[in-house]
Order: C-alpha cells, then structure tokens, then sequence
C-alpha cells in the first residue's frame, strides 16, 4: 500500500505542499483555518510525521534549529534578533527552543550532569522537526564539549565553544584594553578593576586586558587594585567601599559588568564620593538600565546581534558544503556616557 505523502495532505486540504510543510514542521505561522484543514487531511490520511524527511522532494527544510540555555538573560534576546535577521535575509525559518537554565539550575553550569538532559532533549526535538543545522546559545561563556549530540547535523555555539566545532565569541581581552586605554587618556593612571568570578573565560580574558594595559602604559601596579567580584551588585558595594578605604584610593574603576557598577555607585554614593567629579567607572554589557543610572554608566557595549548573525551565516555555509572563511571576533564598542571624568 502506498504511503501517504504531503502531496496528498495538500491535495485534501487544498492548500499548497510548502503549507503542509509549515504546518508540519511549525517553521511558520498559518491561519487558524487553514491550520485546521490541514490537520484534519492528516489524520483522515493516516499520515507519520516522521515521514516528513522521505517525502520532502529536496533533503533540507530551510529550518534552523535554535537552543537558548535561558532566553531570559541579557545576552540572548539579541543574539537571537542577529540570527533571525540573517534568517529573514535568507529565507531561513528559525525554531527556538529555550533550556530555562537559569531558571532550572541557577549558576551551576559546573554540573553538566544537572542539565545535560535538558540539552538531549532539545536535539531531539529539533531533529524531529528535521532541521537542517543547530546553533546553541550559552548563558556563560564555557567549554560545552560533549555536552550534546547533534547526531551529524552541522551545529555552531556561541557564548560557549567546544573542542571540535565552530563558535562566535566576542574579544574580551580587546574590549578591556579599550576601556583602560579610554581611562588614560581621560588622565587616569591609578585604575582599580573588580572581577567576575574567577573560574570564568570572560574574567580571565578581561583581566589579561587590563594587565595589558598596565604594562604598555606604564601604569603603577598595585594588587591591592585588583578586586575578584561575583557579577552581583552586592560585591561590587562591598569592593567599590574596601577600595575608597585605601590610603590611596583610586581615581577610577573597571566593574566586569554593569550589574556591579550598581554597587559601585551606591558604596561612592556611602563615602561621599562623587562620581564622575572624584572618582571615574565603566562597566561591561550594555545593559538597559545602564542608562538610566544616575550618572548614566559609560560601559562596553556587546555585538550580541552580530554574534548571532555571525552564527547563522556560518552555520548557513555548513549546511551547504561551502568552507567557512576565518572568522574574525567581535568587538565590542565603548558606549561613552556620564560616568567617567579627566583625572583630577
């Protein structure tokens, strides 16, 4: 007996084959009526959706697969805009499936074991919706070797790498350097930095970078200068008030991140230290509510819409034999604002 074909769901339903696909697949939206005919043609035909591969006359479907570790942290709403603006270029249809990490196992991105289930899953859904390649978004930027299978698909990571694959990272130890060298030539020799965590790539990156600075512009070198943080704002109170203690406090602050420039300003604020008039801060991310500080924060703005679009257009020339040219990082860019003034 002659298997159904989506051919034959078109035929029923009156509707066209590249209908049926969608409706199949989920790779775009139909109306509710058309929906419902189709569907109905597939039940009364007895039709497999796992037959959708044989019966497709070309062997891809112009469906990207999308995993987000969590779609509500900061950097993932744009790097998805970056991978959807390539796909609308290109006439991709994106499916996006979100882990909820941040959700499910807070910062213990340590234990894969706590979350590789997640990831397993989400493959499997995207392959049996037969995409034509993944891309996988970290909340964190870490090593994700083994993590997943994606079972021969072409894949791409971004805001994490693995070993073997392609990923599209931004330049960390730039983005640090350009916001020292900002500070110098703002007349800024005595630079504290306050950290993320230490066992981040992000931190480690970022720290090279100041270190960097302090070398190539001669800039006094004092540990008591270096402060590790955790990414929340309560470290960056915490340090921002050991730092103004010192006997010689310094005229400006590097925070790894705007969240603990939050604390920055409210431990300045404590000490009746105005910013920027005695004491200068730049933050990283970018961050909304960045602006919205009073004084609104300098910061290094992330190409999170180009990480995406990079990723896209990589994993675009994967799925069609093409040899991907040498990727070249992101850079970030300094968003000046308020918060940074000539060295008194």
């Amino acid at each position: 007996m002659r298997k159904t074909s989506i051919k034959d769901i078109a035929l029923k339903a009156n509707v066209s084959i590249a209908t049926v696909s969608y409706v199949l697949n989920g790779t775009r939206n139909v109306r509710p009526e058309t929906h419902k005919r189709v569907t109905e043609a597939i039940e009364e035909l007895n039709y497999k959706p796992n037959d959708i591969a044989k019966s497709l006359k070309r062997n891809r479907t112009n469906t990207i697969g999308v995993i987000a570790e969590d779609v509500t942290v900061f950097n993932a709403p744009d790097i998805i805009d970056g991978i959807n603006d390539f796909g609308d270029r290109h006439d991709l249809h994106i499916l996006l499936v979100n882990l909820r990490l941040d959700k499910r196992i807070g910062r213990n991105f340590g234990d894969t074991e706590a979350y590789r289930k997640y990831a397993a899953n989400a493959v499997s859904e995207l392959l049996s919706k037969q995409v034509d390649g993944i891309i996988y978004i970290g909340v964190h930027t870490r090593d994700l070797t083994g993590l997943i299978d994606a079972e021969g698909i072409p894949i791409v990571y971004t805001y994490g790498y693995t070993q073997n694959d392609i990923s599209i990272q931004y330049n960390d130890e730039q983005a640090s350097y350009e916001a020292m060298s900002y500070l110098v030539r703002k007349g800024h020799s005595r630079i504290a930095i306050i950290s993320g965590l230490m066992d981040s790539i992000p931190s480690r990156q970022r720290l090279k970078g100041y270190y960097k600075a302090v070398t190539d512009f001669e800039l006094p070198f004092d540990p008591l200068l270096i402060k590790m943080g955790d990414w929340e704002r309560e470290s960056g109170y915490r340090l921002t008030a050991e730092l103004l203690a010192l006997p010689e406090p310094p005229t400006a602050i590097l925070s790894m991140n705007d969240v603990m420039v939050v604390g920055v300003l409210q431990a300045a604020d404590e000490c009746g230290v105005s910013i920027p008039g005695e004491l200068s801060v730049i933050g990283f991310d970018d961050r909304e509510f960045s602006d919205y500080l009073r004084p609104r924060i300098t910061t290094m703005g992330l190409p999170l819409h180009e990480m995406g679009y990079q990723a896209i257009e990589a994993l675009y020339h994967l799925i069609n034999g093409n040899k991907v040219q040498t990727l070249v990082m992101p850079e970030c860019r300094l968003i000046e604002r308020d918060s940074v003034g000539v060295a008194q």
